[in-house]
């Protein structure tokens, strides 16, 4: 991409996020987030009103006395966008295809965390670890990682997020917030999702297109896989190849969903034919509850 159309199109998204951001999420994102990253200062004994859940088990057993861990908020988070870079990606039959949508969707958390003057880094990740961006703070960091959203070229085709999960384990030590955002065409990541999802506060957004899910009766056509590069020959015109289609989406849908339940770590859905804000603030007020 050429620079001046580089620096336009990154121009575009900053007006459209930052302003979603601003108006939408000025208070969601801290009431979501806020409590989330906390400090252990000290321990004290056991007082009426307090949360049996903070009991120092320990300290407890020593002195024979209930005693409770206390925390203090963190005045400054660190959070994390895992970037899915892969080719599947690149796929879209709407306004937007997934890799843009991905971007925006990134764009608005970073303009969400530095307006709560939050550090922001970035993973970019397919198959292995694309790029590494450290958390810093301010509005041109966010503009440079919405910059290598758009003008990203990844070395890799394929998917590994237990790779992206193992490699955030070994380079964010502190606890974070962390949004790992893909189309999620993975499996056999579940206990990397458990261990970072005990961590970190962790959430993930899955982005997907509806031709995905139902395709179109439209004869035979030749379908390639964007990750492994296979072709095959399909007759969507055949209700049972779209029927085992649908199955096949409906059952990773749910296997997507059984796996964040279990690790305890959010998760929200949105299509690139819908309109983004409502999931996201969909998401946040259900951490806020």
């Amino acid at each position: 991409m050429e620079t001046k159309e580089l620096i336009k199109k990154v121009r575009k998204i900053e007006i459209k996020t930052k302003g979603i951001s601003n108006q939408v999420f000025a208070g969601s994102y801290q009431s979501a987030f806020k409590g989330k990253g906390m400090a252990f200062t000290e321990v004290r004994q056991y007082q009426f009103g307090d949360d049996i859940r903070s009991i120092d088990w320990n300290v407890t057993a020593r002195f024979n006395h209930p005693y409770v861990k206390i925390f203090e908020e963190e005045r400054e988070l660190t959070v994390m966008l895992l970037i899915d870079v892969s080719g599947s990606n690149e796929f879209g039959s709407q306004k937007l295809i997934k890799a843009e949508m991905i971007t925006e969707i990134a764009a608005v958390l970073a303009f969400s965390a530095i307006n709560n003057n939050d550090k922001v880094g970035v993973i970019f990740f397919s198959n292995t670890i694309e790029k590494f961006i450290p958390p810093k703070k301010g509005s041109t960091h966010i503009l440079r990682i919405i910059r290598e959203l758009l003008d990203f070229k990844p070395t890799q085709n394929g998917t590994s997020i237990a790779e992206a999960l193992k490699y955030m384990r070994q380079v964010i030590k502190k606890k974070s917030i962390a949004f790992l955002i893909s189309d999620f065409h993975d499996k056999g990541f579940e206990d990397a999702l458990t261990i970072v999802g005990k961590k970190h506060d962790l959430v993930g957004i899955r982005v997907y297109d509806k031709l995905e899910n139902e395709i179109p009766p439209s004869g035979i056509i030749r379908i390639k896989d964007a990750e492994t590069g296979a072709l095959l020959w399909a007759d969507t015109s055949d209700k049972v190849f779209r029927d085992q289609l649908k199955i096949w989406q409906e059952q990773h849908d749910l296997y997507l969903r059984s796996i964040f339940r279990k690790a305890s770590v959010d998760f929200a859905s949105i299509g690139t034919n819908q309109d983004y804000v409502p999931p996201l603030i969909g998401l946040f007020n259900r951490r806020i509850q």
